[in-house]
């Protein structure tokens, strides 16, 4: 790390009285793993590295070892060194003097850890702005708040933007205060369609620091839940007869030399540009590849059905809730799209890159936009290709497509395919409830 950069951070922690500094290392799922450091140490580990299990990426979803990630007995066993960036350093509010900085990982020779989640998006960020422009992001998180003690809702029934659902419990009271102080500029704030969902919406980011907002709103929202005797859950399907939890992305493209965005063109067709276009089409070209980085369990497959709000085909369409790519063509300079195939459950940095890698392979390709009838883009459309029905489909097609592989790096892909095929593989030698309650007596 840069000496100004190592200064700046500590002058910015005895600015603030902090005591202590969370190193926090984004995983596979999304999920926040640390360390903390008192701040008399931080300096040190600043400049060396913080020593940090380098296998961790090679954990499924309940940390059981993957042997195939090539993480664990392959490398000895070995740590990485992780880094902090100062430019993501957030105070924690429910914590005495306490902050927190997230890291990169490095592994003992100085190579960085390919298959880092934050790293792909890193490095496809800057190949974004190698070819001219920064990119604007927002993620927007469907989400569950269920007591910790029953895993059950708060109140039931279907109750969008209900008033008295929105600040149901005094927590709510408090909850956007408490976001806010931590550095998430929320915008708003309701309960969602069903019982005990809700949404809170913030603003965009630029760059790796709108992929770092949604990584601190995700967990910081789990942590100050389960503080309150409460669940926050972002699982994609939690209730069979319930509304799945969407997580939404919406991106555009901003020239780094005029400040304009990249996506408008008040002449073009439809007011967008033929940069937008070709990123568009790219997204579209490479949507079954992008599916297992938005849609990373089983469980999220039981969101991707049709006349739900969640799209269920390769599609895109101009303020269509059900398309895939929801086209936001306002003619000013909120024009942008919005990737709806997403669940709630994915990693942000995770559905940020898949996005972006698409997008891009679509500008430098030039792709045309591909003409599309502008009734609805939902299951009664038989000219729209569909998306992979399961996540074995899903690895399946990202397997497949070489140019969106190489994209993301093929370090990533090897290790992300090996963590979710070994979950694949315990969640099939699982006997269910439905299995039990259907066939016990029958058979």
């Amino acid at each position: 790390m840069a000496e100004d950069a190592i200064a700046d951070l500590m002058a910015a922690l005895k600015q603030h009285e902090i005591e202590y500094l969370r190193f926090e290392l984004p995983d596979m799922h999304g999920t926040s793993r640390s360390k903390t450091v008192p701040v008399d140490k931080v300096e040190s580990f600043a400049r060396k590295g913080l020593n940090f299990y380098g296998g961790v990426l090679g954990l499924d979803t309940s940390s059981n070892v993957v042997p195939a990630s090539g993480l664990h007995g392959d490398r000895d066993y070995a740590d990485q060194e992780i880094f902090p960036d100062p430019a993501s350093l957030r105070i924690i509010p429910w914590l005495e003097k306490t902050a927190s900085v997230v890291c990169l990982g490095y592994w003992e020779d100085g190579t960085p850890q390919e298959a880092a989640p934050r790293w792909v998006f890193s490095e496809l960020v800057k190949r974004a702005n190698a070819m001219g422009y920064d990119v604007m992001l927002g993620h927007e998180y469907e989400y569950y708040l269920l007591d910790a003690a029953t895993k059950g809702p708060l109140f039931g029934g279907i109750h969008i933007f209900n008033t008295l659902r929105n600040a149901y419990t005094p927590f709510l009271d408090t909850l956007v205060p408490t976001l806010r102080a931590y550095g998430i500029d929320v915008i708003t704030h309701n309960c969602e369609y069903a019982g005990s969902q809700f949404e809170t919406v913030y603003g965009t980011g630029m760059n790796l620091a709108g992929a770092d907002k949604a990584f601190a709103f995700k967990n910081g929202m789990k942590e100050i839940a389960h503080r309150n005797g409460l669940i926050a859950s972002f699982m994609a399907k939690p209730f069979a007869g319930g509304a799945g939890s969407g997580g939404h992305l919406h991106l555009s493209l901003w020239d780094r030399k005029t400040g304009a965005n990249a996506f408008l063109d008040p002449e073009g067709q439809d007011g967008l540009s033929a940069i937008a276009r070709s990123f568009i089409e790219g997204t579209l070209s490479h949507g079954a590849a992008i599916m297992p980085l938005v849609n990373p369990t089983p469980n999220c497959y039981h969101r991707v059905k049709p006349y739900t709000f969640a799209p269920s085909n390769v599609s895109y369409g101009f303020q269509d809730r059900s398309a895939m790519v929801r086209v936001k063509a306002s003619r000013d300079n909120r024009t942008h799209i919005e990737l709806r195939a997403g669940s709630a459950s994915a990693n942000p940095y995770l559905s940020a890159a898949g996005l972006l890698a698409a997008g891009l392979l679509g500008i430098e390709s030039g792709a045309e936009l591909r003409a599309q009838d502008r009734r609805t883009t939902s299951e009664d459309n038989p000219a729209l290709a569909k998306f992979p029905g399961s996540l074995e489909a899903a690895l399946d097609a990202l397997e497949a497509d070489v140019p969106f592989r190489a994209a993301l790096g093929e370090e990533f892909v090897r290790v992300f395919t090996a963590v979710k095929r070994f979950e694949l593989d315990r969640f099939r030698g699982h006997v269910t409830d439905w299995e039990t309650a259907e066939y016990l007596e029958m058979y």
